[in-house]
């Protein structure tokens, strides 16, 4: 299992650090576990395990495994029977802009992957399959207009 990127505050790192669970431990927990101790509500805890699995995807970093969380998914179980454009379309709606081709290929991924635990694949394995798709079948007329990178992105 790779070590995931987990955006753990300090006070959940030093709960953590106090119950002696290492990092690569996260995972042997139940989301209501993780929540008690960490003293968070049980759909933080959700989430950092749902940023655990999804990262055990090849190729899958912490901002698109946040992606999926943000559109609702917390297991791969969920995606085993989601189409990879639909899933692209979705995003962009949520998001409110098109993005970048290869996010495409990561979601093809993550359907491919929780279908075939254990694959080696990459999202870029998916590109020729993303291109023939696209040239068929195009994008929905619904697609947003602007880019993703021309979003204003609020920081704290």
């Amino acid at each position: 299992m790779k070590t995931p990127k987990l955006n753990l505050n300090e006070i959940e790192k030093m709960l953590l650090k106090n119950a002696g669970i290492r990092m690569n431990e996260i995972a042997n927990y139940a989301a209501d576990e993780l929540a008690t101790v960490l003293s968070v509500p049980m759909q933080r805890a959700k989430s950092i395990l749902a940023l655990i699995e999804f990262q055990q995807v090849p190729s899958v970093g912490p901002k698109f495994a946040q992606d999926l969380i943000d559109m609702g998914y917390y297991h791969l179980a969920q995606l085993k029977d989601k189409d990879g454009a639909q899933l692209l379309d979705e995003h962009e709606r949520f998001i409110g802009a098109w993005t970048d081709p290869c996010v495409e290929d990561q979601f093809r991924l993550v359907v491919h992957y929780a279908n075939n635990p254990g694959s080696k694949k990459q999202w870029w394995n998916f590109t020729c399959e993303r291109k023939t798709y696209r040239a068929t079948v195009g994008y929905p007329d619904s697609r947003p207009g602007k880019a993703w990178h021309t979003l204003t992105i609020l920081s704290d």
